[in-house]
Order: structure tokens, then sequence, then C-alpha cells
């Protein structure tokens, strides 16, 4: 089976770490508002000192850790959990400091736990809620009273301090979760790109082995039609015309043969990996006159939208056999020349393959290169699998579009060799 290619967790552990950094900030900033107005706003006197001292560690903290989240090394679940244990600490110091249990900002404990719930394994998880539980509970009964007087004045004053708390931990659990549920289901969406990818690649596997087959089987009735047709060119009887059309029988037979003989030859014996840097230009015209080979009756014509300096390019066996699917598809959607247009810039070449034809159909533009299509013009549906498989294979993407002025067209797109030249050719 194919490999499957799944998004890895030290990725979306680094995201949540970044987010975590946001939410200490807004935290941290929130505090530090608190403290410095509580005496003036809320004529209530709290040890600034200490807690400052909190907030300028928490800030140096949260510092460091950002840096850390900007670095290429690992990151893990463990970190992660260690620092939302010193935020548990930070916020338990803190409110040790403003009345404890009483204080109605206590809350905020729930905050490291909704993190750890969304970014951490179960195990660590409960590590969080078990230490955020413990803090809770030691702040019922250790803890610097907060100095108010007035037991009305207080009372008002924890029922607003509830309130604030809970829009505040309202809308930082709502803005994680939200930017958590958007991370699960773009990995979702990669997950199932991964899979689809790798379905299609067993199918592509599963058709080169059938293709491998069918050379070794198809030598026989090939190598008999080639007697008979040789038989009959040696009747005297025959008319010119005759002979003419004999002729062109015994080339195809020998087009033939050459397929299978080089499909047999790569079988096994050569990667996929093995590639060429090639001109472009040069490349496509002698792909076009091996395909007349196979193709007489139908007609084409190459341009140039750039004029000189044809970059190189990558190529491969199936690459060539990904165009010559698609001219053949070209050839069977219209009698009309087929235009095949080369353009490039600094990064990408693009092969414009277009036909006079009725145009790709609905079915077609939706799932082309997805899963093998409905059999048309005595095909077996594959081609543009294949092609999709090989041209993406190379680095490259292929697009199907019907352009307004009818017909079907063909965009191939592939990196200029300059770009795979690192990873070189084997």
């Amino acid at each position: 089976m194919a490999n499957l290619t799944i998004p890895e967790d030290g990725s979306n552990l680094r995201l949540n770490l970044r987010r975590t950094v946001i939410l200490r900030w807004w935290l941290l900033a929130a505090v530090a508002i608190a403290v410095s107005s509580a005496s003036t706003v809320l004529d209530i006197v709290l040890p600034q000192l200490p807690m400052f001292a909190v907030v300028v560690l928490m800030v140096v903290f949260n510092a460091y850790v950002q840096w850390r989240t900007g670095t290429d090394e690992p990151v893990g679940a463990a970190e992660l959990f260690g620092q939302l244990c010193v935020d548990l600490a930070a916020l338990g110091i803190l409110l040790y400091l403003s009345g404890g249990a009483a204080n109605p900002l206590i809350s905020f404990l729930l905050v490291p736990v909704a993190v750890a719930a969304l970014s951490l394994p179960a195990r660590l998880t409960a590590g969080v809620a078990l230490l955020a539980v413990a803090i809770y509970s030691l702040l019922m009964w250790q803890f610097l009273p907060l100095p108010v007087a007035d037991a009305e004045r207080a009372a008002r004053l924890h029922l607003a301090g509830m309130w604030l708390t809970f829009v505040v931990s309202a809308a930082m659990i709502a803005w994680f979760v939200a930017r958590m549920t958007a991370s699960i289901r773009e990995r979702d969406m990669r997950l199932a790109a991964a899979r689809e990818q790798a379905l299609r690649d067993e199918r592509v596997v599963a058709l080169g082995a059938l293709a491998a087959g069918a050379a070794h089987e198809l030598g026989t009735p090939l190598a008999t039609i080639a007697v008979i047709v040789g038989e009959l060119e040696r009747d005297a009887g025959l008319d010119a015309e005759a002979r003419q059309d004999l002729s062109l029988v015994m080339e195809q037979i020998d087009v033939c043969k050459g397929i299978i003989s080089t499909l047999s030859e790569r079988t096994g014996t050569q990667r996929p990996e093995h590639v060429e840097i090639v001109d472009a230009r040069d490349w496509l015209e002698a792909l076009r006159l091996r395909w007349h080979a196979m193709r007489p009756q139908a007609a084409s014509r190459v341009t140039l939208a750039n004029g000189s300096g044809v970059p190189l390019i990558v190529t491969e066996a199936t690459l060539e056999q990904a165009l010559i699917n698609l001219l053949n598809n070209a050839a069977d959607a219209s009698a009309a020349e087929i235009g095949i247009r080369l353009t490039w810039d600094s990064a990408t070449l693009t092969i414009l393959i277009a036909d006079g034809g009725p145009g790709f159909p609905a079915q077609v533009l939706r799932q082309a290169g997805r899963v093998p299509l409905p059999a048309g013009h005595g095909g077996a549906g594959i081609g543009l699998l294949l092609a999709f498989s090989a041209i993406e294979r190379l680095g490259g993407r292929i697009a199907l579009d019907n352009p307004a002025g009818g017909g079907g067209r063909v965009s191939i797109e592939l990196p200029i060799a300059e770009d795979r030249a690192m990873t070189g050719a084997t």
C-alpha cells in the first residue's frame, strides 16, 4: 500500500503554543491594569510590589516562550504541559495575594485547563486539571484577605468581578476553541487529501502491473498480425491502394512492438525517479513527431509564446506517456488541428493543449485526476488519472477547462530544471 502522509502533531502543538502565548499576553495585560488601578478605581489596597514582581517574571517567561516558538527546535506535549503548570502557579500566587478563593477572578484558573483539554493528551490534561483543583482548594484557607470594610460594597464588587471574569474567560476560551476547531478542520482536510492521494497511487500501481502483464501477452497476437500482413503484401494481385494500407498497418504494428518493448524493458529495471534534463521545445517537438507516428491522421502545431530562451525541464518516461494520453484525448475529441502552446516564466513552464471538440463534460472537470473516469472512444477511462499522477509526481500540476471560444483545453505546469537542480537526476 502507498505511504500515507499524516500531518504531524508537532506542527499543531507549535501552533497551540503560539496561541497560548497570545492568551498569556492578554492575561498579563489584564492583571497589570487591575493591580495598578485597584487602589484608585476600587479603593482596594493590594500588595503591588510582590504582585508586579510575579507579572514581570511572567513577562520574561512569556517572551522566552515566544522566542522559542519561532525556532526550528521540536515542540513536545510535555513542554506545553509545563508552561500551563507555570501559568497556574503564577495565577495561584496572584490570587493568594488578593483574597484567595474569595477573589472573583478565581475562575481564570479554568483557562489553562481549557487549553490543556484542547491541546494535550488525556493524561497530561488530567494533571493540569488536578493542579488547578489543588490550587483552588489551597486558596480556600490560605490567602491574604482583601481590605474591604463595607460588606455591602464588598458584595457588589464581588458580583461585578464575577461578571468581568465570566466575560473575559468566555471570550478567551471561545477564541482559543474557535482557532483550535479551525486547525482540526484543516488537519482533517489534509488527512483526507493524503488518503485520496494514497488511493490514487494504489490505482496507478495496479494499472502499472496490469500494463506490464498486457505488454507480455500482446507480443504473440502482434506477431501473428505481422505474419499475416507480410503474407498479404506478397500477394501479386493486390492493387496499389491496398498495398499502401497494408504498409500503414505494418508501420503501426512496428510502433506497437516498440511501445511494448520499451514497457517491458522499463518494468522492474527503471525507477520512477529516473529523470532527464532536456530542452523543453526539442523534447516537445520530438514527442509530437513520435505521437504522429501513432496517429498519422491527426494534425497539430506547436507555438512558442515567449520566443527565444526556451528553458530546460525535468522529464521521465511517465511524463511522456501522460502527454501522449492527453494528445490522444484531444485527437479523439475533434478532427481539427490541435494547438500546442509553450510558455514559461522564471520558475514554471506551461504547456497548453487545445482541441476543437465539444469540451470536457462536467463529470470530467469535477473528478479528473482523482478516480478513473468512464471509458470513451474505446479507451479504458484511465488516461487522465495516469496523466495527473505523472505530472504531480514531478512537482507540476494539471488543470482542465472549457475556454469561451469552444473546445477543451489542458494546462500543464512543470517546474523548470533550475528549480529541480538541487535534487538532481538519478
